[in-house]
């Protein structure tokens, strides 16, 4: 427990001595602005593996990156323990008179309100705890864990195979880009409309390092070697998959705001999902055939992509009105391009 405390305590402290641009978020319902500084990128990544390379140095050995594979299970406990509690501190504050509720949150259900969040931006002073969970704790924590991982393969082998490289690599490149574009976190529905319960903490707090760093876990004890076919191949899904996301142009709406309508976008209405998807499965093939674990992600990811996509048609409808049916017309395809496999994929779902 102290280990993990030691973790979250070093990026609560970088939160608060490095330099960031402090930006405001967007308007809420009483009319306010809240500002948020913006140092999750290189700079807290940067110092963080500094940090770990100097106690390095200090210990004179790998042991203390050694200690993670050796003491998984009491980590994955520890980070439950932790998102119960900061849950539950989150939860007990918004009955504070000047708490701003979260509309989904605010039930009256104890259980379901802890859950969901009833606080829409719990603080301490100028410290937005949902804003400094949604990328530093999980994230970086997924790389870190990913690092120990690799250097445990390279104890047990003396070398790390091409495929703990690639996922490892590939992971990195996607938090990176992740961190980079911080900013793009304060028009999420999880900062604007969502409150903060114990759903998000666990998420970010547990399910995001401890799951998403599975392929790198099982290539230790299971380590292969990719053919540089398999290699290219897996790489260059990688890459078209962040290719088909960040490829957008936009329709201007009568709010102001705006929709994705070409290129890529102009085939389907979350194109970005498909891509996202494309580099869930780039993840996972390095790992081979030979179980069904390491596809629980690109499983997982899938479902929660079309859950996601309804919600966000709904959203969208609710918001945009007669944008949104004009969008539709125009860019047919919710997800998949192909409006007949998408509808055929989305009834086996359910």
């Amino acid at each position: 427990m102290l280990i993990y405390l030691g973790f979250i305590l070093i990026l609560v402290t970088y939160n608060f001595v490095l330099n960031g641009d402090v930006v405001p978020g967007t308007k809420l319902r009483n009319g306010k602005r809240l500002k948020y500084r913006l140092n999750a990128g290189f700079r807290t990544f940067h110092n963080v593996f500094m940090f770990g390379g100097f106690l390095l140095f200090r210990w004179g050995s790998l042991e203390p990156l050694l200690f993670v594979y050796d003491h998984w299970i009491g980590l994955v406990v520890a980070s439950i323990i932790f998102s119960y509690l900061i849950s539950l501190y989150v939860y007990i504050k918004s009955f504070k008179p000047d708490a701003l509720l979260a509309l989904g949150g605010n039930t009256g259900n104890p259980i379901y309100d802890f859950m969901i969040g009833r606080e829409l931006n719990p603080r301490i002073g100028e410290f937005d705890i949902k804003f400094f969970t949604e990328l530093r704790p999980g994230l970086i924590g997924w790389i870190a864990l990913n690092v120990c991982f690799a250097v445990k393969q390279y104890v047990d082998l003396g070398r790390v195979t091409n495929s703990m490289g690639l996922v490892v690599f590939l992971h990195a490149f996607y938090v990176a880009e992740s961190l980079w574009n911080e900013e793009a976190v304060l028009t999420t529905m999880d900062i604007t409309s969502d409150g903060f319960g114990f759903m998000l903490a666990f998420g970010l707090y547990t399910w995001v390092p401890m799951t998403y760093t599975l392929q790198a876990r099982y290539l230790v004890d299971f380590p292969r070697d990719m053919s540089y076919v398999e290699f290219g191949l897996v790489l260059a899904l990688n890459f078209l998959g962040y290719f088909i996301f960040r490829n957008l142009k936009y329709l201007k709406t009568e709010r102001g705001t705006k929709l994705i309508i070409s290129s890529w976008w102009g085939m389907s209405r979350h194109i970005n999902y498909l891509g996202d998807w494309m580099m869930a499965w780039s993840w996972c093939l390095p790992c081979g055939f030979g179980s069904v674990i390491p596809y629980f992600y690109v499983v997982y990811f899938g479902v929660l992509l079309l859950h996601r996509e309804r919600r966000d048609d709904h959203n969208c409808r609710v918001k945009y009105g007669k944008d949104w049916d004009k969008y539709c017309s125009i860019v047919k395809s919710r997800i998949i391009p192909g409006k007949l496999l998408e509808d055929n994929i989305a009834r086996y779902v359910g």
